[in-house]
């Protein structure tokens, strides 16, 4: 069972980082932004900080890409890089992405 100061994300990624999000730099983070959200806008919502982990068991996982300049405006942030909700209007980066793909 997660306790409170898990994220919820699928299980076997909880057994990885189980430990990370319980040691005090974790706590630290949360603190910080609580303070943010309470002063700012904060991108993505809280509920999709951890959207990486709910989609995929960190046993089928083969590549990790990370972004450097995550998506910002309201409605486009969700918690995953290079990605943007159905319905959203896609970024001139993401569709630059799409293009290169498509060559």
């Amino acid at each position: 069972m997660q306790d409170r100061k898990s994220p919820q994300i699928e299980p076997s990624w909880l057994a990885v980082l189980g430990d990370a999000f319980a040691a005090p730099y974790m706590q630290n983070l949360r603190t910080f932004l609580v303070e943010e959200k309470r002063r700012h806008e904060v991108m993505p919502p809280s509920k999709d900080i951890f959207a990486a982990f709910w989609h995929t068991p960190f046993d089928q996982v083969r590549v990790v890409i990370l972004g450097q300049d995550p998506y910002h405006d309201t409605g486009q942030a969700h918690g995953l890089c290079f990605s943007v909700r159905s319905g959203v209007a896609i970024p001139r980066s993401l569709a630059n992405i799409f293009k290169e793909i498509e060559t």
